[in-house]
């Protein structure tokens, strides 16, 4: 490994910033993001390392900062605040700072805490509103518990508060879902994300379903859990911004929207991502020796990755795609130096004419590409026609 430089000079002032706290109190059975036991590593060192690592960059103030895992509120409370101490300095005034928080971790006074320093979105890990569920998943949580971590929330000032769903588990129904739904609903939330289960390679989940003990939900009564999500969502006035992720007016999550965007964000901690004009950094997945790279002024990055002019307008489409305002054609030839139609103009004929695609013209007269109504529940075999030309 080279040694630690600032990587050219800063993000610009719209950058956004992930932090990556690879740390859970037990590992969920369908989790395949990189994260390892809290009491069996030096989350002192750990974090330490990242506040270090962020020090190679040339930094701008941010527009969004993210702190993921992991489960960020594992850590030990004050080493938590610490840390978000740090990274406050460096948000814009009207920056969006969000905090993911595992029900039954959230305590009153970290939550006071967290608002007292500027934290203004809590993204809480639900999940599921039956316990069976929550048993099947390893969720280490109760339903109870989070409803009692959305109350604290609120009570700490909280006005934008988002919830993870998961469908599609086994043994769940219609109806099962359907009272996940109305449960989530009913605490008010301004966010909500739902995401099929996925059996990802090396999980317990994924070694479960190959021994055949468990049966898997079937890809209709999956699409039907999925339109049965849009339609009880927008129903109750959330608006459906990007394939899995719906929100109240005003409350998109302009984290995640960076990364639909195609634009930069900075990725530190062990295993964290970074986009960087054109270029894709991957830290190493292991803690001890992301530690001791940073320690020793070691660059803590494993992988790197320039696009080619061609691969970021792919990537860029795919991403894009993903929002339900899909494809703004004038950003994106400014963006990628491509012309949409032009680069590709087969696949969009095609998903046009298979009622797939729609082109939109908005009051302004911006033209734009996005997926129909049809096409979202089958979102990745379009999605597909645009990752290469």
């Amino acid at each position: 490994m080279k040694k630690s430089q600032s990587i050219a000079c800063g993000p610009k002032p719209k950058s956004g910033l992930y932090v990556h706290i690879p740390f859970c109190a037990s590992k969920c059975h369908y989790c395949s993001f990189y994260s390892e036991p809290v009491d069996t590593h030096d989350t002192v060192a750990a974090i330490n390392a990242m506040i270090a690592e962020f020090g190679r960059y040339n930094v701008a103030m941010f527009e969004t900062i993210y702190i993921g895992g992991g489960s960020p509120t594992c850590l030990d409370e004050k080493l938590l605040l610490q840390l978000v101490e740090k990274l406050a300095s460096l948000q814009r005034d009207d920056a969006e700072f969000t905090v993911e928080c595992n029900p039954g971790q959230l305590t009153r006074q970290l939550a006071y805490r967290l608002h007292e320093l500027n934290v203004n979105r809590i993204s809480i890990g639900a999940q599921s509103f039956l316990q069976k569920e929550l048993d099947f998943l390893g969720r280490a949580h109760s339903v109870e518990s989070t409803i009692q971590a959305v109350n604290i929330a609120r009570m700490a000032g909280f006005t934008n508060i988002s919830l993870d769903l998961i469908f599609a588990i086994p043994g769940s129904t219609l109806n099962s879902l359907r009272h996940n739904i109305d449960s989530a609903l009913q605490l008010k939330p301004e966010h909500i994300s739902a995401y099929s289960l996925s059996y990802e390679k090396n999980t317990p989940l994924q070694r479960v379903c190959r021994t055949g003990e468990i049966v898997v939900i079937d890809e209709e009564t999956d699409r039907n859990m999925y339109e049965l999500v849009i339609d009880e969502l927008t129903a109750a006035g959330l608006e459906q911004y990007e394939i899995s992720n719906f929100a109240c007016p005003g409350y998109r999550c302009r984290h995640n929207l960076t990364y639909w965007a195609n634009t930069q964000y900075i990725g530190i901690g062990p295993g964290a991502t970074s986009y960087y004009k054109g270029n894709r950094y991957t830290n190493i997945a292991d803690i001890k020796k992301y530690v001791q790279m940073v320690e020793s002024c070691a660059s803590p990055i494993a992988e790197s990755h320039t696009s080619t002019p061609i691969e970021t307008a792919c990537q860029t489409a795919v991403l894009n795609l993903r929002r339900i305002d899909g494809i703004n054609l004038k950003e994106f030839k400014t963006q990628t130096g491509f012309d949409l139609k032009e680069l590709f103009g087969e696949s969009i004929s095609q998903n046009l004419e298979s009622g797939l695609l729609k082109e939109n013209t908005d009051a302004n007269g911006a033209e734009s590409i996005s997926l129909t109504r049809k096409a979202l529940p089958i979102a990745d075999t379009v999605l597909c026609d645009f990752s290469m030309v």
